[in-house]
């Protein structure tokens, strides 16, 4: 069987930028094993399948592990997959996923995500999720993914983890993002997801579902402008509308190609 697959770097508006996420647009759904085996003979942090059902698509998400909840990035470059690769008609796309109807706005380049929110609460710091770090939060909150919240940017980007300790940790499907207010933006962040084949995440949306309402309600904006700060680097433009946020960005197809399994 030949399978279109379409590699995008999302969140960024140049190759070799943001966070790769491959593409496969299927007719129908195969069996969620071979699904998964695609995912992790990609070797990219997420996988997106989508099924066109004309006025939506039926979109899901997989990681070389685990198929997630939600995923920022691959929702992103499968929209502009749509829009640029396969010249999807309209400029609104709704997606059908595990969480809910998303639609994603495209205008000009640029693609907005309507994604819920997830407001952190306040927590402890679990012991072993402080052990693994080098630098410990002032704060820690939690949704689907530990919040944990530093003074200064320079804090996040001197983060080290231990991963023999990190990967003793069970959040599946969240992870860890740390984050602080930016120097040259409105706050920054790093993801790392523990047991995991990459660690660190370079562009991480869906963390964005908490970091908006978060920061939101912090500086006292509802606009505002965010870097991940990965060695990929990620650039989100965000909007914080009471339970849902807005997150938008670009992106840039990498390679145009097919897949072949049995």
């Amino acid at each position: 069987m030949k399978l279109p697959l379409y590699q995008i770097d999302a969140f960024t508006d140049k190759i070799f930028g943001g966070n790769p996420a491959c593409v496969v647009p299927l007719k129908n759904w195969l069996p969620d094993e071979v699904l998964l085996k695609i995912a992790k003979e990609n070797a990219v942090a997420e996988t997106a399948f989508f099924v066109n059902k004309g006025d939506r698509i039926h979109l899901r998400w997989f990681t070389p592990e685990i198929e997630m909840d939600l995923c920022g990035h691959a929702t992103l470059a499968t929209a502009h997959s749509l829009k640029s690769i396969l010249e999807y008609p309209n400029d609104k796309i709704i997606f059908e996923t595990l969480s809910g109807e998303l639609i994603v706005s495209v205008k000009n380049d640029l693609y907005s995500l309507d994604f819920p929110s997830r407001m952190p609460v306040l927590t402890e710091l679990p012991k072993i999720i402080q052990k693994s770090l080098n630098l410990q939060p002032k704060e820690t909150l939690k949704s689907r993914d530990y919040v944990l919240v530093y003074d200064t940017e320079e804090e996040i980007r001197n983060i080290k983890i231990n991963r023999q300790i990190f990967d003793q940790i069970n959040l599946d499907p969240g992870g860890v993002v740390v984050t602080a207010k930016g120097q040259n933006c409105d706050f920054v962040s790093r993801y790392f997801t523990p047991q995991s084949t990459i660690l660190e995440d370079p562009v991480t949306g869906s963390s964005h579902c908490s970091l908006i309402p978060f920061w939101s309600s912090r500086l006292k904006k509802e606009k505002l402008n965010a870097l991940q700060i990965s060695d990929r680097v990620g650039i989100l433009e965000c909007e914080n509308k009471k339970d849902r946020v807005i997150i938008s960005g670009k992106a840039k197809t990498y390679s145009v190609g097919n897949l072949w399994i049995e």
